[in-house]
């Protein structure tokens, strides 16, 4: 018990010194959250959302996942996309993928991991659509890193292609979608040019795919 007793002290010298620098945080904090930010990235422990981005609780809405995937048939990220455009009216939503993801090396290896490579043949879907793209770079960890970015993109374009994405912009709702990459090596994210603001923003990327 001693490693769970560790994270509850964390956590209490954690709130000390939040309160110490702003006395009304967490009053402030319980009473609404109004993020700008949806974020859905990988369940890496190595990729924490709110610290690579520098921001503090009630300012990012998060929704993780093995690989950072947005699935047309999964109700758990559907809902919280719901939620945040509809209900908290956030401005952005950013897909952030990272180097070195697991899910996306099984899935571009073929590894077998039980359950979860039904989830990863999202990913492979991808591979097979820019194999011609993925098999010019010889480098096996060149492939694998292009991989992560291809996956971002096309998890961008899924956002943009849901019915609560689709109908916020026909209401004129300002929400830009963003794809971009956390590299673990130097902690630096970085902008894979993917934004996507409007229906016009959709159609003219899925031209460029054709």
């Amino acid at each position: 018990m001693t490693q769970i007793n560790d994270l509850l002290a964390n956590n209490r010298k954690w709130a000390a010194e939040v309160v110490q620098r702003d006395p009304e945080f967490f009053e402030r904090l319980s009473h609404r959250q109004s993020p700008k930010y949806l974020w859905i990235g990988c369940s890496d422990s190595r990729v924490p959302a709110n610290q690579i981005i520098g921001l503090m609780p009630g300012d990012v809405f998060v929704h993780r996942n093995v690989a950072n995937l947005v699935v047309h048939t999964d109700l758990n990220c559907l809902s919280v996309i719901q939620y945040a455009v509809e209900v908290l009216g956030v401005q952005h939503i950013i897909v952030c993928g990272h180097y070195g993801c697991g899910g996306v090396a099984a899935a571009l290896h073929r590894h077998r991991h039980g359950l979860i490579d039904n989830w990863l043949r999202h990913i492979q879907d991808t591979q097979e659509k820019y194999k011609a793209q993925l098999v010019g770079l010889s480098i096996e960890h060149e492939q694998h890193d292009r991989l992560c970015e291809l996956n971002v993109i096309e998890q961008c374009i899924n956002v943009g292609q849901t019915t609560i994405v689709e109908d916020a912009w026909a209401r004129g709702q300002d929400l830009t979608v963003h794809g971009w990459i956390y590299d673990l090596h130097d902690g630096l994210l970085r902008d894979l040019d993917t934004d996507i603001g409007s229906m016009a923003d959709l159609t003219a990327r899925l031209k460029e795919k054709d």
